[in-house]
């Protein structure tokens, strides 16, 4: 971003909510019947963008086409982030009933005494009392309208009997674009249970059998061309958007790194789903907190990888109780919530026979990552000690490479123990003998004779 932006776009925005705050005061006027110059608050005339038309909310507004009353809608969800004071006009009490106005909507904050504009709130700030107007204007909060299609602006926690009763939320990620020039990656809590994938390794580190290594370059492939193929050769209709594939395999060979490394390559977040913080043992709450990651991914191209898959995927059983029929409507809401998500979702297991079939017959890929051979083994063992230490004369991984057979995530381990141990012993030469004392404490910890 420019160094002035900043500047430049909380100027455009103290225009834009100099506006709104003649809009309020012209809604409020006609509302308790005061001398008014305007008949109707899309009477006065928003500010020009064009100055600013190189910001992003100028950006923004031109490109969906925002209409003066969804820019209305836009700054009253923006206004109780930027300047929330602007919303006290709404804490006025009906001194006839000694309770707030009902007509204005909104909640106040548990926090503060903050008011909080909710569906209501925007359709009273359009039309008042106007029930033609209010009708006219509820299509905003409709399913179809790009402020529902896209995110941008929802209602949050509305009561059942009425939906309009939902807080006015706008986006953070819209929000973050708008003020800072870009998003913020999310943290990891219970409302984003998901952490990013990182790695300082490259494309090139990476050891696979070359049939594994295919079809990685496969879901590579439509990462980088998947979205042309759908749009600009007519496909869109014909194929589900997104990319869905299992990885299995022991554990140590390659499943995480792999994922990582093709949003790395990519230039795409790899979130892995913490399953611990995802599954309850309480009827909906799984889906709810699975919900969480999937309505903060839509729309960013991210990476979803669930490690361990079995527990949120593995096979139905059959229905003997509640819980059976609750657990089996958990797995179809994944099964639908699998094939909603325009973006690359991979599983991980150890086993391809612990998920259900349900879920295998979606995949556009399934994976194979089986024990490194020989000749892998080699080159992970030479690639796993760093070039700061050397190895004695008598080390021959050729030879380890044969006689022990251990996945690459193992291999990393002797190396870490055997460099560790060396560096104990302040030496930069590192002996055959820790490397095999590595060796069988990675063989004990599998059950397997050294």
């Amino acid at each position: 971003m420019p160094a002035d932006f900043i500047d430049r776009t909380a100027a455009l925005l103290d225009r834009e909510l100099e506006w709104f705050y003649q809009v309020l005061d012209i809604r409020i006027k006609l509302h308790f019947g005061h001398e008014c110059d305007y008949s109707d608050v899309t009477e006065l005339t928003p500010p020009e963008l064009d100055d600013d038309a190189d910001l992003i909310y100028s950006q923004f507004i031109q490109h969906y086409g925002f209409n003066t009353a969804e820019r209305i809608v836009l700054l009253l969800a923006l206004v109780s982030r930027l300047r929330p004071q602007m919303l006290d006009v709404f804490l006025t009490r009906n001194a006839t009933f000694d309770k707030e106005f009902s007509e204005f909507g909104g909640r106040i904050s548990e926090h503060a005494r903050i008011f909080l504009p909710t569906g209501e709130t925007a359709l009273f700030v359009l039309a008042g009392n106007n029930l033609a107007q209010r009708l006219q204007y509820s299509h905003l909060f409709d399913a179809e309208h790009f402020f529902s299609q896209h995110g941008f602006i929802t209602l949050e926690n509305a009561d059942s009997a009425n939906y309009l009763s939902g807080l006015l939320t706008l986006s953070q990620e819209i929000f973050d674009l708008m003020t800072r020039g870009h998003i913020r990656k999310p943290v990891f809590s219970a409302e984003f249970p998901a952490k990013l994938l990182q790695t300082q390794l490259e494309w090139s580190d990476l050891v696979l059998d070359p049939y594994t290594l295919d079809q990685i370059e496969e879901i590579k492939a439509w990462i980088d061309y998947g979205e042309i193929l759908l749009n600009e050769y007519d496909l869109a209709r014909k194929f589900k958007p997104g990319y869905r594939s299992l990885f299995f395999g022991p554990s140590g060979t390659g499943k995480t790194l792999t994922a990582s490394l093709l949003g790395k390559a990519t230039g795409r977040d790899v979130y892995r789903v913490d399953l611990s913080m995802v599954i309850s043992k309480y009827i909906g709450e799984t889906e709810k907190n699975l919900e969480k990651v999937f309505k903060q991914a839509e729309h960013k191209d991210w990476i979803l990888f669930f490690d361990e898959a079995d527990a949120l995927f593995g096979k139905r059983t059959n229905v003997n109780d509640a819980h059976d029929r609750f657990a089996n409507q958990e797995v179809s809401y994944l099964l639908q919530r699998m094939e909603d998500y325009a973006g690359v979702i991979i599983l991980a297991s150890n086993f391809k026979s612990n998920l259900d079939d349900a879920f295998t017959r979606r995949f556009q890929s399934i994976i194979h990552f089986p024990m490194p051979s020989q000749a892998e083994r080699e080159k992970l063992w030479r690639a796993a000690f760093s070039s700061k230490f050397t190895l004695d004369d008598n080390v021959d991984l050729q030879a380890v490479a044969n006689d022990y057979e251990m996945s690459g995530g193992a291999i990393i381990n002797v190396a870490r123990y055997a460099s560790l141990m060396t560096l104990v012993q302040k030496k930069k030469i590192i002996a055959f003998r820790i490397i095999k004392e590595g060796i069988r404490k990675e063989f004990q910890k599998e059950g397997k004779t050294f």
